[in-house]
């Protein structure tokens, strides 16, 4: 068995560039930045962030450059691929891998966060009031999985 197969969700690093191939296929490229942050040995938080290619045809392709824009969240499903070319300037073969996408859904618009959405009233009130949990102690045996 056999697969290739990735799932990234991160933030475009420029906007999307929209081409077209020969027989009219529409073309879009973009990259997207994924942040990875964790704790090193003597417990200081660390932060990479990774940069990926990303190509998509078709309608996505022009629905992506209509919606998208430098900063916008976006989920990309897809497959790798790596192209190389020959570089006759510097007489080199060179390699480039990208996301094929296969899905790409529209996260957040740049600049809108959850916090400057405004709040619905019940959710607001349990916001403030803080969370209250019973004061029995949850029994495993009751939980019926």
């Amino acid at each position: 068995m056999y697969l290739n197969s990735v799932t990234i969700i991160g933030n475009l690093t420029r906007d999307v560039e929209l081409k077209s191939l020969p027989n009219g296929t529409k073309v879009a490229n973009m990259s997207i930045a994924t942040n990875r942050v964790w704790k090193d040995q003597q417990g200081q938080k660390q932060e990479a962030t990774e940069y990926h290619n990303i190509v998509v045809f078709g309608k996505q392709a022009e629905t992506s450059a209509q919606w998208l824009a430098k900063g916008s969240q976006v989920l990309v499903q897809g497959r790798l691929q790596t192209r190389s070319w020959e570089d006759t300037n510097i007489n080199k073969t060179l390699y480039r891998t990208e996301i094929i996408a296969e899905s790409v859904q529209f996260g957040s618009k740049p600049g809108v966060t959850l916090a400057s959405k405004p709040l619905p009233e019940k959710v607001k009130a349990e916001v403030e009031e803080g969370i209250q949990y019973p004061e029995e102690d949850i029994n495993p045996e009751d939980i019926p999985f």
